[in-house]
Order: C-alpha cells, then sequence, then structure tokens
C-alpha cells in the first residue's frame, strides 16, 4: 500500500483531465487544443499554448499508466490496514476520543472575526491549497483551530485530526505520519506549531502539493509567523489561504472581553489576554499576561518579535536572507536593534534615533506640556529639574536597549529598513501618509502600532523609573499623582489618535484615503478622503470626556481649511472624536463618542465616508 500512496502522489502532480479542440469564434475553422476537466458540477478548460502540447500529451499518457496500475494494486489489497514496511506515528497525532477531551479544555463560545473565513475554506471543494493562520503569539490561534474541529459534523470529525508539532521534530516526520493518516480515510488536518518544524519554510509546498492536491484539508499555524510569510512568498506562493490574527481591533477586542473601556484597549490591546499591573511584585510574573508589566512586555517582544524574526530567518535557505542584519545576528545584538525600532516606530526618523543616545520622547514631550499647563497650581518645571540622564538611564535597563556606545555593530539605514519590513510582514506595523498644505511637498509618514499594549507598557516603565528620581521624591504627594497622570494622559492622548488613524485605513481603505494633514501653525488628526466624490470629512482626535471649543481651533480657522480644500476637494464634515456623550456644541462642531465610533467600523467598511 506504501507504493499506491506513492504513485498517487506523483498522480497528483500531473494534470487532470482531456485534450479538446475548439474553435477560436464561430466563423473560424481553425481549432485550438484545449485542457478540459471537471470541479464538481463545471467543466473547466484552459488554452494549451503550442509549445506545450507534445509535454501535456505526454504528462496525459503518464496520468493514464499510473491510474493503471493504481487500480491493479488495490486489487492485490483490497483490505484497509497499517501501511507495509511502516511504523506507527512519529509525531503527536491526536484523533477521536482523545481529541474530542482537548478541545473540551480550550473551546470557547465567543470567536475571532477571521473564524467564519476559516470555516468557509473548510466547507470550501478541495483546491489544492492549504489554510495558514498567522499572527504573533497570544492572538487566539491554536484556540481558532480548536474551535474550529468542534464545529466538524460527526462525520466529519471521525476524519480529523490535530497534530501538535514539537521542536527537533521535521517535514519527513510529518511526510510520514501524513501518508499513514490519508491511508487510514483522515481527512481533516490541523498541525499547530509547524515553524517547529525548522524545515518547513524550504518543503512547505509538500502539503499543498502532495496531501491537498489528494483531497487534505490542512489547516496549520505556528508561533513564527514570519516563517509562514515567508513559506506564502516562495514554496507556497499561491497555494496558500492566508488569515491574519495580529491585529485585534477595538471592536473585536471589546466583544471578546467583554469591555467597553478604550483605555483598556490602549493598555492591554493586541493580545487576548488582560493582566495586573504592579512593577514590583513579584508573585504577578505570569507567563499569560504580555503587557502587564515591562518584563512581560520584554519577554513578549523578544519571544514573539525576535526570535520569530531571527528563527524564521535562520530557517529559511540556510539563513541566507539576513543580508544587512547579518552582523547585527553573528554579535548578538539583533534583538536589541528590532526592540530599539519597536520603541521607537512612531517617530518619523528611525534612523537618526537608533544612532544617538537613547532618550524618551514622551519624557521630553510630557516636560514642555507641564510648563503650559493653565491651573497655575499644577504648573511645574520638576521634569526640566529631576535628574534625566539616571531616569534615561534606568528607563535603557528597563527597555533591555543599549546606548551606541555599547553597539559593537552600528545599525545602518539598510538594517533599520528590513527590521521594518520584516515587522509589516507580521502585520505589526502600519505606515499612515501624513499630507501637507503644499502639494510640492513629498508626503510624510506616521508608522502605527498594530498591538498598543506593547507600547503602552513601554511608557509604564518610563513612569515607574521617574518614580525612583530624588528630586521626584521631592514633591508633595498630590503633584507626584498630577505628574504621573498627566504624563500618562498625554500618552494616551497619542496613542488614541494612532488606533483611530490605524483602524479607519485597515476597514475604510478602500473607499477612501486616510492620512494626517499638516500647514501652517498645526494638523488636522484624520482626514477622511472620499476619492470618487474629491470630498473630505475632518476630524481632532482628543483623549477627554470634556467638549471644549480650543479643540477645535484648527477646525474652526477659516485658513486652515481652505488648505485642505485647496488639494482635496469639499469638506463636508468637522468632527471631534472624544470619550464623552455624542453631541452638536454651540460652536458647530459634531462630538462624537470614539468607542462607538471604532465599533461602527466594521459596518461602515463598505459604505464610503
Amino acid at each position: 500500500m506504501d507504493e499506491i500512496l506513492n504513485l498517487q502522489m506523483e498522480l497528483s502532480s500531473l494534470p487532470k483531465g482531456t485534450l479538446v479542440w475548439k474553435k477560436t469564434s464561430k466563423n473560424s475553422a481553425q481549432k485550438q487544443p484545449y485542457l478540459q476537466w471537471r470541479e464538481g458540477d463545471k467543466i473547466k478548460s484552459r488554452y494549451i499554448p503550442p509549445y506545450q502540447l507534445e509535454q501535456v500529451k505526454a504528462q496525459i499518457q503518464t496520468r493514464i499508466s499510473l491510474q493503471g496500475k493504481i487500480r491493479n494494486l488495490k486489487g492485490e489489497f483490497p483490505q484497509r490496514g497499517a501501511l507495509t514496511g511502516m511504523s506507527a506515528y512519529q509525531m503527536n497525532v491526536i484523533s477521536g476520543e482523545a481529541l474530542t477531551a482537548l478541545i473540551r479544555t480550550t473551546v470557547k463560545p465567543e470567536k475571532r472575526n477571521c473564524f467564519a473565513s476559516l470555516q468557509k475554506f473548510l466547507s470550501s471543494p478541495p483546491s489544492g491549497r492549504i489554510c495558514a493562520l498567522y499572527g504573533l503569539r497570544r492572538t487566539g490561534k491554536t484556540t481558532l483551530l480548536h474551535q474550529l474541529i468542534d464545529t466538524l459534523p460527526k462525520e466529519d470529525f471521525k476524519k480529523a485530526v490535530y497534530i501538535k508539532a514539537r521542536r527537533g521534530q521535521s517535514m519527513s516526520m510529518l511526510d510520514h505520519d501524513l501518508k499513514l493518516l490519508f491511508h487510514r480515510g483522515y481527512r481533516y488536518i490541523f498541525i499547530d506549531e509547524i515553524t517547529f518544524l525548522e524545515d518547513f519554510i524550504d518543503t512547505a509546498s509538500l502539503l499543498s502539493d502532495i496531501y491537498a492536491a489528494m483531497g487534505m484539508k490542512i489547516i496549520l499555524s505556528g508561533t513564527d509567523s514570519l516563517g509562514i510569510w515567508l513559506s506564502s512568498q516562495e514554496e507556497l506562493y499561491d497555494r496558500v489561504y492566508l488569515i491574519h490574527t495580529t491585529w485585534i481591533p477595538y471592536s473585536e477586542h471589546s466583544r471578546l472581553l467583554s469591555t467597553e473601556d478604550i483605555d483598556s484597549y490602549i493598555a492591554f490591546g493586541g493580545t487576548l489576554r488582560s493582566g495586573e499591573t504592579d512593577f514590583d511584585d513579584p508573585d504577578l510574573q505570569s507567563e499569560d499576561i504580555s503587557f502587564r508589566d515591562n518584563e512581560s512586555t520584554r519577554r513578549y517582544i523578544d519571544t514573539s518579535i525576535c526570535k520569530n524574526i531571527q528563527h524564521s530567518l535562520k530557517c529559511y535557505e540556510n539563513g541566507s536572507h539576513f543580508m544587512h542584519l547579518q552582523k547585527l545576528q553573528d554579535r548578538g545584538e539583533l534583538t536589541g536593534a528590532i526592540e530599539r525600532i519597536i520603541e521607537d516606530m512612531n517617530h518619523r526618523f528611525v534612523l537618526q534615533v537608533l544612532t544617538r543616545d537613547f532618550s524618551s520622547n514622551d519624557l521630553s514631550l510630557s516636560g514642555k506640556n507641564l510648563l503650559k499647563e493653565r491651573d497655575l497650581s499644577k504648573r511645574t518645571d520638576i521634569l526640566s529639574r529631576i535628574d534625566v540622564d539616571a531616569v534615561t538611564k534606568e528607563l535603557m535597563e528597563l527597555l533591555s536597549i543599549s546606548n551606541q556606545v555599547d553597539q559593537k555593530e552600528p545599525i545602518t539605514e539598510p538594517c533599520v529598513r528590513e527590521i521594518e519590513d520584516y515587522l509589516r510582514a507580521l502585520d505589526l506595523i502600519e505606515s499612515c501618509p501624513v499630507e501637507y498644505y503644499d502639494s510640492q511637498w513629498e508626503p510624510g509618514k506616521k508608522v502605527l502600532i498594530t498591538q498598543p499594549g506593547m507600547r503602552f507598557c513601554q511608557a509604564q516603565a518610563l513612569i515607574h523609573s521617574l518614580l525612583k528620581d530624588p528630586a521626584f521624591q521631592d514633591l508633595d504627594a498630590s503633584m507626584k499623582v498630577y505628574v504621573q497622570s498627566r504624563i500618562l494622559e498625554e500618552i494616551r492622548g497619542r496613542m488614541l489618535e494612532e488606533i483611530v488613524l490605524l483602524e479607519c485605513k485597515k476597514f475604510l481603505g478602500k473607499d477612501a484615503s486616510v492620512f494626517k494633514f499638516q500647514f501652517l501653525g498645526g494638523e488636522f488628526d484624520m482626514v477622511l478622503y472620499n476619492k470618487a466624490e474629491n470630498t473630505c470629512r475632518i476630524y481632532e482626535i482628543k483623549h477627554s470626556r470634556e467638549a471644549v471649543v480650543d479643540q477645535c481651533r484648527h477646525l474652526l480657522k477659516e485658513e486652515s481649511c481652505a488648505y485642505l480644500e485647496a488639494r482635496f476637494g469639499r469638506i463636508t464634515g468637522k468632527y471631534v472624536l472624544y470619550r464623552g456623550e455624542e453631541k452638536m456644541t454651540d460652536w458647530g462642531i459634531l462630538y462624537r463618542n470614539v468607542s462607538s465610533f471604532l465599533k461602527e467600523l466594521p459596518q461602515m467598511h463598505k459604505k464610503k465616508p
């Protein structure tokens, strides 16, 4: 029976169907060759160019010959049983009652938005394609696999197996098990941690070209999601259906975690876990919480992102694709480089930030705003009197980022570009355009992070270091509380703006251009430009529950609006997104609740803004 499977694998690589000759038009006497075959109830065909005709004829003859051999062999082995000469499974294959027991402990009633796409793939006719869940850790990939298995009809469940790959195993071991599984009638294969198989990226086409082509439905996921992405660019190409899990929009986060609090999303958004924030409590070191404190965030960045990139590149064509990152990898400094880029991702001049001594832009911005505080009782220059070097040093230690003087290998611009490309492939970052009032200026870009909790936790590390500064300790208790809250408020405000930009770009990007607009003396936080109608809507985004006319100064200023209309057409709406109730203000600006706005986006994405 092993011989039968080998012949079936060879057969799957040959074209199906027969040669037919068709007229090119009704009035033409000339006929052209087509390969014609049936898929379900449909008859399909494709044109065969003259230079391929003999090759296709030979392939069809080979297929007919192989089919005859298979029929003869099946006559010799009418009984189903274990494959001759082959041992039991070499990997951890779970089916039947054991699979029922496994998924019973993990299946949850609420499902990710992408679950419908998984079901669609599973119920569609075999197409020779596989499906891959692609995303960072703790974004629900394993749970999705278990939920999908749980929805299988009883008869299909009998044909389903779950395989949990382990480090040290190989694609040859998986190949061995899939042969056995196919012979024993299993047709639904769910493979978790596929990237633990170090030769997966370079041999992934085995799954699509052989087993999916034989009628198996294969759905896989892996911790090193970059490895899956790399395989989709080469080995699998158009034979894989990718489903991304990294980005969890606010509406989905709110539904899955039963929270209406936008600040909860700012603090923990990005994974399907929430946590506590006590930096000094050793009893709260849960591996399951990603953004509880800086240590958990650093661990998440290291395992989910840095090692993801490094392991995937190491396994891809024997590590030949490190390119400009090779020296950093050889010296053990690639992790630090990736961490530094992630921390500074929101700044336009990434290279300049990387190649100078690290400093916290959050600290600088908050210091300026505290000096401009209107309430005299709360105005303070404390952030200019503290020991900035000491605070910065502790912040660097908390974030595990080295100064340039500690780097044996400089981080060059090509290194930055490559790391950014991989972060983009991981769906961790997305660029939002920044347009200027002068059309002759080149557009800029604002880099948005899809996991806000990661960014916010690093800001909390800053606060933790501030609390230990001697000058800060001299403040009275109320001032300490105020300074801490004011810094975090600045950070939340900036992050809320980025969340809205990202979600509008993701949901509305097909129908509208989403960008920031800068002019002399200010900017519009967001513009939604309707390309078809040449109209736009403008937004200010505020982390506030109060409506204050000063928030709208640019929206109300005729000169600012004229800059925009000169480039992007008539303004049809002016809005402030904030955390209060929706209302029309006396000054003519509609205030909208930002949580409600974000929840509406999934339904709005097919409509024009």
